[in-house]
Order: structure tokens, then C-alpha cells, then sequence
């Protein structure tokens, strides 16, 4: 349940940083969750550490869901 809400939060989020690119509600949860699992894997490959919480999870998450929005609007364009 948890991981629902910081996947909405941070999809949202995401949506709002990367004008355009939204999903809706259940686009913007999907892409949260992804976008946590791209920077659990991506942050700490790059020595960055945020400490432990669950404001640093959404942050976290908000970064991937960056990552996958932008990768996404791009494979869009072409």
C-alpha cells in the first residue's frame, strides 16, 4: 500500500517537473513505481544517498519517475 502512495506522490510529482507529460492517476502511480525502481538502482551506482525515510523515498522515487518521464517523451518524439 505504501509503495502505491509514494508511486502516486511521486508520479504526480514527476508530472508537474516534466510539463506535458502526465498519465492520469493509475499512469502517474505506474510511472512512480518505476521510477522508483530505476533510482534504487541508478542513485546509488552514482554515490548518492539520501538517508532513510519515507520523505526520501518519494524524493527518490520523483527523481526515477523524472528519469522514465523524460525518457519516454522523448521515444515520443521520434
Amino acid at each position: 500500500m505504501a509503495a502505491l502512495v509514494i508511486g502516486a506522490i511521486a508520479g504526480w510529482l514527476a508530472g508537474q517537473i516534466v510539463r506535458g507529460a502526465g498519465f492520469g492517476l493509475i499512469g502517474n502511480i505506474v510511472v512512480g513505481i518505476i521510477g522508483a525502481l530505476v533510482a534504487s538502482w541508478l542513485l546509488p551506482r552514482l554515490g548518492i544517498s539520501l538517508g532513510g525515510s519515507a520523505i526520501r523515498d518519494v524524493i527518490n522515487a520523483t527523481i526515477g519517475a523524472v528519469i522514465v518521464l523524460v525518457i519516454v517523451s522523448f521515444i515520443r518524439r521520434t
